[in-house]
């Protein structure tokens, strides 16, 4: 490690661009000095989704005036910095591409060290800040984390945020976030899915449609007791829509979407909860843009109370994909004394969550 480098309060700067944010974030230590993100929410959503190489353009176009943003925004100068801390996966190949490139072309331009990074551990890390800019805080140890976004939905044992992640459970086919999206097509709902559903479900009852939770029977629990699977949820709204739509009949809007979020978060929370039982640890943290779904941060604080779980959310700006919390993590990387990536490293779409770092 750089023997000059200010290990016990280090000023990093984060690049994230592992989906369709492009996001660069500036901590000293634990503490928040710019978050700047730009979204190409709005040139997907004529696609109705993501497309990856829409996404990497918008990167490469966004890039350079975010940094210059969140440098401003940090009162500081590129100089200044101890570290370059990048996304490395996972994420959208040529998206997390764009991303790797600056970090590198940034940290030799500057004879900074890198510190590639595993995004996921990032939605964890983002727990150490506080959005507005005060001094942050450790995250308590060990936690359950449930993370859930349009491209993930994991459930992580946190033993220690720079060495120990363990992947419980995750996704079998479809993520949250992606469910939320068809669901919101079927009902003739525009992208992004997750709050378009969350606005109109307010006037629907939940209970109006009982809509299936998937692996949740005692026979898929044998096998996948903290995975999750969507896919069927989504075909049986389609085809509860089809079926009346084809006898002619209204579609209650506002009944299905609430009656599928009520499912979806059931799972969610349920299973999550299931994870903090059966380990012993008394702590939940939630991470992830559908973390932004009123529902779920609703649920999850009823249940985690009722069963004497600790519920940790971090404010919302942090909760989606943001270089924020990747500077964070590469704060404490370099606290806890690990050494910087090589530049051999490159982007991987599908890095375990157990890398935390990528060494290169």
């Amino acid at each position: 490690m750089t023997t000059s480098m200010n290990t016990r309060d280090p000023l990093v700067l984060g690049i994230e661009t592992s989906c369709d944010e492009t996001g660069i974030g500036i901590v000293r230590g634990t503490r928040l000095l710019a978050n700047t993100i730009a979204s190409s929410m709005d040139e997907h959503a004529r696609y109705g989704g993501v497309v990856p190489e829409v996404a990497a353009r918008a990167h490469l176009e966004a890039l350079t005036p975010t940094l210059r943003t969140a440098v401003a925004d940090a009162g500081i100068e590129l100089a200044d910095i101890d570290a370059v801390a990048v996304t490395s996966g996972p994420g959208l190949s040529g998206a997390l591409m764009v991303g790797v490139g600056a970090a590198k072309a940034l940290a030799l331009s500057l004879g900074k060290p890198v510190y590639a990074v595993n995004h996921l551990v990032g939605h964890v890390g983002a727990d150490l800040l506080d959005a507005h800019g005060g001094q942050g805080h450790p995250v308590e140890l060990p936690t359950i984390a449930l993370l859930v976004s349009g491209g993930h939905t994991s459930l992580l044992l946190v033993r220690d945020l720079v060495s120990d992640v363990e992947l419980l459970g995750e996704t079998i086919d479809d993520a949250a976030g992606e469910a939320f999206d068809k669901v919101a097509r079927v009902l003739g709902l525009p992208y992004p899915g997750g709050p378009q559903i969350d606005r109109v479900a307010v006037d629907g009852d939940p209970k109006a449609i009982r809509f299936p939770r998937g692996l949740t029977k005692p026979k898929d629990l044998e096998h996948h007791r903290y995975d999750f699977s969507f896919s069927g949820l989504k075909t049986a709204v389609a085809r509860w829509v089809e079926q009346k739509q084809d006898a002619g009949e209204p579609v209650p809007v506002a009944d299905v979407a609430a009656s599928f979020r009520e499912a979806v978060v059931d799972v969610l929370i349920t299973k999550a909860l299931a994870a903090c039982a059966d380990h012993g640890v008394p702590r939940l943290l939630l991470g992830g843009g559908v973390v932004a779904n009123a529902r779920v941060r609703q649920v999850a604080q009823e249940r985690a109370t009722a069963a004497g779980v600790a519920l940790r959310i971090p404010d919302l700006s942090l909760c989606t994909d943001n270089g924020a919390m990747i500077a964070a993590l590469g704060a404490q990387l370099i606290m806890a004394g690990h050494e910087p990536s090589t530049l051999g490293f490159s982007a991987d779409s599908t890095l375990p969550v157990t890398e935390i770092q990528v060494a290169g």
